[in-house]
């Protein structure tokens, strides 16, 4: 073995980045299950729900197909794309080409990084939510340079983005309804708000949809599609098909925007396999032609809807003020003291949350729960809260 020492120094803007909220908090909950205790996962968004077998049959049957275990494209098959057209053509009456306004990525989170890395020079600024998903703050800004203008979400005004705080001079903005971490919902008339205001500043919108068909409560959320074409969304079959681990998504919008994104991601990747994407296409048309979910969304969002209100109730019984959410599977509250103080008093007890400043440091204070554990499970927690003296009553 050579005796010269190596010193494999990481770049500076890795050195910036901070390490990803969910790696610490699955450290810290390893620690405890090396300890023998059980614990109970309320961080990350991961549905315990399976997959429809539909799904999974279909995608069997395709990777059987030697013509489905080649390469595929960096924008995707085109009958996936063209599945997605008809989907949003069925879900939210929007018309898409999907030769030139449709590409197929490897889950939302990637496309989401992409577009920055397609569109932001160094210096210019990227809006980003806070409290919000870390990409958009961390990665998305940090890997091209940019500057970041975090603009805080308020609760008092239902954590939704104000564009009048929002700097006039930003290439991008990033927003997310059903909103990760908050839970919180918008109307079609706010994207209409927040869509003309971007035209008026020649900002780059970027929407974040994963969560459109995570609602309750009749409320059905809507694409900023809807609001005009100048604009990009991304959204994932990840939490609509309980699909995370295939890692499929698309980016829907103005054709020179997929354009763009298209143009970086095959620098980088070379798509989804092609059977991933057949089941994709089978999840997609399990719709109805008027766009209504399938059995097994409203089977799932059902089951979420329980989970969601034991939850609340029960924290609700313990003190803390916690609003019912109507989309996402997530429940968002203050907690009474420092978010981190919180979560290692809840990993003493075997549960496992997710600490607010993870989405930005306006959300201190907060933390993050999910509703991806059965209903006996969250009665569980809710008494060893009780029972470890965890509550503002």
């Amino acid at each position: 073995m050579s005796d010269i020492l190596t010193n494999f120094e990481q770049s500076e803007r890795l050195k910036k980045l901070p390490p990803y909220l969910f790696v610490r908090l699955e450290e810290l909950a390893a620690t405890k299950r090396k300890e023998g205790m059980d614990m109970i996962d309320f961080g990350i968004g991961d549905p315990d729900l399976p997959t429809p077998d539909k799904i999974v049959k279909s995608l069997q049957i395709a990777a059987e197909d030697n013509e489905n275990q080649k390469y595929s494209s960096s924008q995707g098959e085109k009958d996936l794309r063209e599945a997605v057209a008809r989907w949003y053509k069925k879900r939210f009456g929007v018309d898409v080409d999907p030769k030139t306004q449709v590409c197929i990525t490897l889950g939302s989170k990637e496309a989401i990084f992409n577009i920055s890395q397609a569109f932001v020079n160094p210096e210019e600024i990227i809006i980003a939510p806070s409290p919000g998903y870390p990409v958009y703050s961390g990665a998305s800004a940090l890997f091209n340079e940019a500057r970041c203008a975090s603009v805080p979400l308020r609760e008092d005004n239902g954590w939704l983005l104000d564009v009048e705080e929002c700097p006039r001079d930003a290439k991008m903005l990033y927003l997310n309804y059903p909103n990760n971490p908050t839970g919180a919902t918008c109307d079609l008339p706010y994207l209409r708000k927040v869509y003309e205001w971007c035209r008026s500043t020649n900002t780059i919108l970027c929407y974040d949809n994963a969560y459109s068909e995570m609602c309750y409560d009749d409320y059905r959320a809507p694409s900023i599609l809807q609001a005009g074409p100048d604009c990009i969304e991304f959204g994932s079959f990840s939490k609509t098909f309980n699909m995370t681990g295939f890692r499929l998504g698309y980016a829907v919008g103005h054709p020179d925007l997929v354009a763009g994104l298209k143009k970086c991601k095959g620098q980088i990747d070379s798509g989804a396999p092609i059977f991933i994407q057949k089941a994709g296409i089978t999840a997609l048309d399990m719709y109805g032609e008027d766009g209504t979910p399938p059995g097994m969304i409203r089977s799932n969002m059902a089951a979420y809807a329980e989970r969601r209100e034991v939850l609340v109730n029960g924290l609700r019984e313990l003190g803390f003020d916690v609003a019912m959410p109507k989309g996402t599977f997530y429940v968002w509250f203050n907690c009474g003291m420092p978010s981190d103080e919180f979560t290692e008093k809840m990993i003493d007890l075997g549960i496992i949350v997710t600490p607010g400043p993870g989405f930005g440091l306006s959300a201190e204070g907060y933390v993050r729960m999910t509703v991806t554990e059965p209903v006996e499970r969250i009665k569980d927690a809710l008494l060893r809260m009780k029972r470890g003296g965890i509550g503002r009553a």
